[in-house]
């Protein structure tokens, strides 16, 4: 099936990537939107919290389909990109759940395993428990983090996957972690990577106070990396042995030959967060966007709906039928 999609072209003044990055995280204005917050046990003990948004409103027609958003590294379904998204769908008919990764929803997870690029296990619950409800369609949508953790799943699910899963859209996703985790050690990348450490770091030092067998966060203050954070903290507590163990696992490109629905990725060829490797291009089951510019988590566009919800929502729209 083909699926057409517009072109991007960027706005003047926001041909750069890091313009586009920063304005859409730090610049953008979307109306909140009116989650209803529902918590779910998984089978470990743990919860996750799915914040819905129904498209047909409270007292309206059910919709028949649903889309499931992930948000990125430290992010939240209260982002303003999956707002966006949130509402973009909305409009479109779908009905929406944004799931929080543990421990995002506002409240620290009860385990000291925290969420990672590579848990699969926490969609495969959002997603069973969505389909419960007796949804006809499901479509997947994924940010950055939240992004690769869509793809993998969709990936490792191969030709087994639900048959009411429509399709999947993965946005500025680090396909190959351990290529954006080297890149985001370029020296241009210091700020990003001081902001994401500062709440990593808040977070495992939370941890510390209620678990006996939390990692040691002395001198995790000092740290600059993501190899410096995963190697003492995310690879030992989730089970990996290092931190290049944990991106091979974790990885969604050496499974993406494997998908077996429609599924679409969108890469600024701008995205200071993303290595050349995060480009599969010869990949025949994936449809592959690369802007020239967009940045990450961006594709500014006017007015209130951005490209990359636009986007989303042709894709989605079309094979949902």
């Amino acid at each position: 099936m083909t699926v057409r999609l517009p072109p991007y072209r960027a706005p003047r003044g926001f041909r750069n990537g890091h313009v586009q990055t920063v304005w859409a995280s730090q610049g953008r204005r979307v109306p909140p939107v009116a989650y209803r917050r529902e918590a779910i046990a998984l089978p470990d003990g743990d919860r996750l919290d799915l914040d819905w948004a129904l498209a047909s409103g409270p007292s309206g027609r059910p919709s028949e389909r649903v889309a499931l958003v992930a948000h990125g590294l430290e992010g939240s379904a209260d982002r303003t990109y999956v707002r966006g998204m949130v509402r973009a769908l909305l409009s479109r008919g779908w009905d929406v759940v944004a799931w929080n990764l543990r421990g995002c929803g506002g409240a620290p997870n009860g385990l000291l395993r925290a969420y990672h690029s590579g848990a699969t296990e926490d969609l495969d619950a959002a997603l069973a428990h969505v389909l419960a409800r007796g949804y006809a369609h499901v479509g997947l949508v994924g940010f950055s983090l939240g992004g690769n953790l869509t793809l993998k799943w969709v990936g490792d699910a191969g030709g087994d996957i639900d048959p009411r899963v429509v399709g999947a859209v993965g946005i500025s996703v680090p396909v190959d972690l351990a290529g954006s985790a080297r890149e985001m050690e370029r020296l241009s990348r210091r700020l990003y990577m001081r902001r994401f450490l500062r709440s990593l770091v808040a977070k495992a030092e939370e941890k510390a106070t209620r678990f006996a067998d939390a990692p040691s966060t002395a001198g995790m203050r000092r740290m600059r990396t993501f190899r410096e954070f995963d190697g003492r903290f995310t690879a030992p507590v989730h089970g990996f042995a290092s931190a290049d163990a944990y991106w091979a696992a974790a990885s969604a490109l050496p499974v993406l030959a494997h998908v077996a629905v429609p599924t679409l990725l969108v890469n600024a060829l701008d995205d200071p967060f993303l290595s050349p490797s995060c480009y599969p291009m010869d990949i025949a089951a994936l449809t592959v966007l690369t802007p020239r510019h967009g940045g990450h988590v961006g594709f500014v566009a006017p007015g209130g709906e951005y490209w990359s919800e636009t986007v989303a929502g042709i894709w989605l729209g079309a094979l949902a039928g």
